[in-house]
């Protein structure tokens, strides 16, 4: 009673009168009044979650519908190797043609939740459910993989795959060697193998000649065009595509679609590189 008190603003005799108003009203009590206690009732309980989820809905509806120019920056959550490798090398570009929207960038992979993790937009692959929450969903690119190495390392392999080397592997997904090899048909047996805990510490060591990695042509693109890194065999599609998540409809946040037409921009790239 004291919380509610100091939250409206009103006494506590005054949030008192209004639950006895209620359970008149209603014709049942919500509490079991004990010495210096309240314990709500199981129906107080299912009627406070009934309350609390129509709460939200008019909270989420009167922010779709409002046209109050939001303020501060927004909250990018992306994975951390697309975060280091391919967006922050970008933010010049973003700064000079985007430059009335400020973005806070966060790492982070996997299930999203606006709401908890108090992020506005966040960049996933679609290889687990996307939140029902997201109020908009566009598709930036598809993924393409392919082994990556230094130049004169890619000069020992031969056309029938990946033999006699070693090869990198990566804990965050480490069926990706497996991937390349069904979509492919080639072979890869290694002469050793590596295991690292992300995409950007195998890529590293690839471009320190550690031995071939499997990599995503994003994360890779601006290491294959300063020459650290070739492609001996190109890269393949693996079935899945990265999508910008929203907790709010661009057409209600003008932030939101500047960032997002910045984003496909940039993305369109990926697609039309051959």
């Amino acid at each position: 009673m004291t919380a509610a008190a100091q939250e409206l603003h009103v006494t506590h005799g005054a949030v008192s009168r209004q639950v006895q108003n209620l359970e008149r009203s209603l014709g049942i009590s919500l509490f079991e009044r004990q010495t210096r206690a309240l314990r709500p009732t199981p129906q107080a309980r299912q009627l406070a979650a009934v309350v609390r989820d129509a709460l939200d809905q008019i909270d989420a509806a009167a922010r779709q519908i409002s046209h109050r120019t939001p303020a501060g920056p927004l909250t990018l959550s992306c994975e951390p190797t697309l975060l280091m490798r391919w967006l922050i090398p970008r933010l010049p570009d973003l700064a000079v043609n985007v430059p009335d929207v400020a973005v806070h960038l966060s790492a982070g992979g996997g299930p999203v939740f606006f709401e908890r993790d108090d992020i506005d937009l966040a960049i996933r692959r679609d290889d687990f459910p996307f939140p029902e929450e997201a109020t908009s969903r566009t598709r930036l690119f598809a993924e393409r993989i392919g082994p990556v190495c230094r130049p004169e390392l890619a000069a020992r392999l031969t056309g029938a795959g990946v033999s006699q080397v070693a090869l990198l592997h990566t804990d965050t997904r480490p069926q990706a060697w497996d991937d390349w090899r069904r979509i492919t048909g080639m072979k890869a047996e290694p002469a050793s193998q590596q295991t690292l805990e992300h995409f950007y510490l195998t890529l590293q060591a690839a471009a320190a000649g550690v031995g071939v990695a499997i990599a995503p042509y994003a994360v890779a693109r601006d290491d294959l065009e300063r020459g650290q890194l070739v492609a001996p065999f190109g890269f393949v599609p693996d079935g899945t595509s990265y999508h910008l998540l929203s907790r709010q409809s661009p057409e209600q946040d003008g932030r939101v679609r500047r960032l997002t037409a910045w984003l496909r921009a940039k993305t369109s790239q990926l697609e039309n590189d051959s």
